[in-house]
């Protein structure tokens, strides 16, 4: 799926296809309630903070992240946030430290921590110094299977990306 509502059907087919469309239905249900409220709390927000989501920073000169179009850029979206992805060609894309120096980001989130990546490890980047999430201390380990993995979880995904974005919303 490319977004929820692909999600919800997709849930609905294995429902139809398992023989149990009444707990496809309930659980298709409580998925849409739980991304309305948080929809509805972010609709609040009275910022967009810019995100840059590391896919893969193996190579902290040119990270890979998420580009427009993806399951990850359209959470962050949800999530009150910009994409710094959201500007690559691409759906998986590297970004420059030039690029990220521009975009400044505000959050930096570690989609790669599950690897090893660190938000100390983060900070240390030759050239990331200036960067206001790095600035700000405002970097963070992700499970970065809520957000990659189609199924449910994925609004579990959105669910902690909102209270990232805006933990005032979130208290």
């Amino acid at each position: 799926p490319t977004d929820f509502a692909g999600l919800y059907q997709i849930i609905q087919d294995v429902g139809i296809l398992t023989g149990r469309s009444e707990e496809a239905s309930t659980l298709t249900a409580s998925l849409a309630q739980r991304v309305k409220t948080v929809e509805n709390a972010v609709a609040t927000a009275t910022t967009t903070p810019v995100i840059f989501y590391e896919l893969d920073g193996s190579d902290p000169a040119k990270p890979w992240t998420s580009g427009p179009g993806t399951f990850v850029d359209m959470l962050i979206t949800k999530a009150g946030g910009k994409n710094v992805g959201s500007t690559l060609s691409g759906s998986w894309a590297q970004i420059s430290v030039e690029d990220l120096l521009i975009q400044n980001p505000d959050i930096i989130i570690l989609g790669d921590s599950a690897y090893g990546m660190t938000p100390d490890q983060v900070a240390a980047r030759a050239g990331w110094e200036n960067i206001k999430a790095v600035t700000d201390g405002q970097i963070y380990a992700f499970n970065d299977d809520l957000v990659t993995l189609a199924g449910p979880r994925l609004v579990d995904g959105l669910e902690e990306l909102a209270k990232l974005i805006h933990p005032e919303l979130f208290k």
